[in-house]
């Protein structure tokens, strides 16, 4: 069966040799404990994206012609210890070419080897976390590399920031830097955290986002909604002004979790990529 590709963009912008940007689907939900089917995210994003307009208003830009290659999935689902492996390899080699990497999951587990391929090719990096869980348990389930551990595992390579969390274990708390974590719930009070949570941020930020720290108002689509998240415009504000300040080196979008009668939380999810590619790569 043929690679869906992203965005359904011209045959002569997806060549590998003179794409800028790589999409690496990784369809992998081993250890996911409530609702099942991030797996299907990669493809539904993929067949999402084919409905877009590659035209983007705000940048006045079409990103697609920097080059966008849909790589193979990677489809190593034998245990989320060697699903990691297999992610960084892949992840490494696009990385070490200088592509500009967007790894589309499968839970949040699949986050932590393109992680590291970063955390080894970048120096001052940051990784942004928007979420509506902190992942920040050490171990869950017998395994270190848990959906439920995805932070835990990325703190140990680099700083961290965390953005939109409103759900965690009480064991968790012993495991968060109360400075690098911006509570959804507090943002109301506070009108300058966007400014704060940038302010922490190092020149080369790599952003993690699971699709649960929108509000379930705009994406039910996930495996575990929690209510009060994200909007869609301060969630491209808060990108806008972390493009602005930083570089962002590369970027997931993980735990959609597909179904046939609202496909919109799809195309939010295809959108989002393609608005954070048309930030990255018309930066004034």
């Amino acid at each position: 069966m043929a690679v869906k590709k992203f965005g359904g963009i011209p045959k002569k912008y997806d060549n590998l040799e003179k794409a800028k940007i790589v999409i690496l689907p990784v369809p992998y939900d081993g250890t996911s404990t409530w609702i099942k089917g991030a797996d299907k995210g990669p493809d539904a994003i993929l067949e999402a994206s084919a409905n877009m307009e590659l035209y983007d208003i705000e940048t006045d830009s079409e990103v697609f012609t920097k080059g966008i290659y849909t790589a193979k999935p990677v489809k190593e689902n034998s245990s989320p210890e060697k699903m990691t492996e297999a992610v960084y390899k892949e992840s490494m080699q696009y990385v070490s070419d200088n592509k500009f990497l967007v790894t589309l999951g499968g839970e949040h587990s699949v986050s932590v080897g393109a992680i590291q391929a970063y955390s080894e090719t970048y120096e001052n990096l940051t990784v942004l976390q928007f979420d509506a869980h902190s992942d920040m348990r050490p171990e869950y389930e017998g395994s270190r590399y848990n959906h439920a551990c995805a932070m835990s595992r990325a703190v140990e390579m680099c700083p961290i920031v965390q953005v939109g969390i409103r759900s965690m274990d009480v064991e968790e708390k012993k495991y968060i830097n109360p400075d690098r974590i911006f509570y959804a719930e507090k943002r109301i009070n506070d009108p300058d955290w966007m400014n704060k949570a940038v302010n922490l941020l190092t020149e080369n930020v790599y952003i993690t986002i699971d699709l649960d720290a929108f509000d379930p108002s705009i994406m039910p689509s996930t495996g575990t909604p929690e209510p009060g998240g994200l909007y869609w415009n301060e969630v491209l504000e808060l990108i806008r002004k972390v493009n602005n300040k930083c570089t962002i080196v590369g970027f997931d979008v993980v735990e959609l979790c597909p179904n046939d009668i609202n496909k919109a939380s799809d195309f939010l999810a295809s959108k989002l990529i393609y608005k954070i590619l048309s930030y990255k790569f018309n930066k004034k």
